[in-house]
């Protein structure tokens, strides 16, 4: 969101709570760009900032209540008293920057309250993190007018568990790390074991290439069924082959290890899902810090959705249409990204192809009776800070 986006966030927030704000922050959604239902396998993905941000107008309270506002959402002020805050309480979009708050009082925190004003151009259910951009921001501001001197690995690990027992949303690590912590031309090689990070160079302009997200407006919700049998399936090939989880599964030894799965297809599928996709993760990252032609990494991101499609089995007909489409028009490579089940979908093109591409999506999806998709460019941003 631009500066003048954060002014009239402050403005609204003066309007709503008799008073300027203390501080406006934003936070990123993100691009994942390879690496998908991996991080809660303990393995590696690679996303990157996206310019759209969830922006955050907040004052400090000292008096335990906690008030919250979407420009986003109708309704007046939600009002709330932060020694209240219980997980699962609440089933609106207030949950997450109220789970926030009580993530971070639970880990010993002294927050004691908050007036918060948000607006948000992450566009929701669409795959890019929404959602964790509105945990991070708030958990950025919070940081900021509490002193707390944490790190933005640290407001991470508190926004997933925020998320994860306050919402009641089984998420990774992922979204929550990128909105905080990449940087602006890069995108960001994180091991979710051990949270270390590598910020690689990713810069498509330079070398005539352009990344298209296509938002299918196929609408998702991680705290859907769905997404929580991928998980707990997951869980339970790693017990079955005796480790801690599906990454240590190294990617020679994945023949014998679906071998020893024997008949049960669901699990084998999955397994080699997140065994191949941390290998494709790793590939990637090879090819884009070897300097070679990023052109490179477009077959993998084929592979990376047949994987998805066939063994994960969570697209849908708009993003296969999308991918199918893209490619047969000149793309480079095509995938979806996200959690599934709809969201978005990511083109590879040379910048000659992108109108061509975009115009067949287009007409393909009209063709087939489907909404029309949303496409635009995602630029490798910069990671949630102070904006004013």
């Amino acid at each position: 969101m631009s500066e003048a986006g954060a002014e009239t966030v402050a403005a609204r927030f003066s309007e709503l709570y008799g008073a300027e704000p203390h501080g406006v922050w934003a936070a990123p959604g993100r691009v994942n760009l390879i690496g998908e239902h991996t991080d809660y396998n303990d393995g590696f993905v690679m996303p990157f900032a996206l310019p759209h941000t969830a922006v955050a107008a907040v004052s400090r309270r000292e008096d335990g209540v906690l008030r919250l506002h979407s420009a986003d959402v109708e309704g007046g002020v939600s009002e709330l008293r932060v020694d209240d805050l219980a997980p699962e309480s609440d089933k609106n979009w207030t949950a997450y920057p109220a789970g926030v708050v009580w993530a971070l009082r639970e880990a010993g925190h002294a927050v004691t309250g908050a007036d918060i004003h948000l607006s948000s151009a992450v566009p929701s259910g669409a795959g890019l993190s929404s959602s964790a951009a509105l945990e991070v921001v708030v958990a950025l501001a919070l940081n900021d007018l509490f002193a707390l001197g944490l790190r933005g690995w640290q407001l991470a690990r508190l926004c997933q568990r925020a998320e994860n027992v306050y919402v009641g949303a089984p998420v990774g690590i992922m979204d929550q790390t990128a909105s905080a912590c990449c940087e602006e031309g890069h995108a960001l090689f994180l091991d979710t074991r051990d949270l270390s990070q590598k910020q690689i160079p990713f810069d498509l302009a330079a070398e005539g290439m352009r990344l298209l997200v296509v938002d299918t407006q196929v609408k998702h919700s991680h705290s859907e069924g769905e997404y929580g049998k991928r998980r707990a399936g997951c869980e339970k090939g790693a017990a079955l082959l005796g480790v801690n989880a599906l990454r240590d599964i190294a990617y020679d030894d994945l023949d014998a290890a679906l071998a020893r799965l024997g008949d049960d297809e669901e699990v084998r599928r999955l397994v080699r899902h997140v065994v191949t996709e941390d290998q494709r993760v790793e590939r990637v990252v090879s090819l884009l810090e070897s300097g070679g032609d990023t052109r490179a990494i477009g077959p993998i991101l084929v592979e990376g959705h047949a994987s998805l499609r066939d063994d994960f089995r969570i697209s849908c007909p708009e993003l296969d249409l999308v991918v199918d489409t893209a490619l047969a028009s000149g793309a480079l490579g095509a995938r979806m990204t996200g959690g599934g089940f709809g969201g978005s979908a990511i083109v590879l093109a040379e910048e000659g192809d992108v109108d061509a591409i975009t115009k067949a999506v287009t007409e393909a999806f009209a063709a087939a009776g489907f909404t029309t998709p949303r496409v635009f460019e995602a630029v490798p941003s910069a990671g949630a800070r102070r904006v004013c």
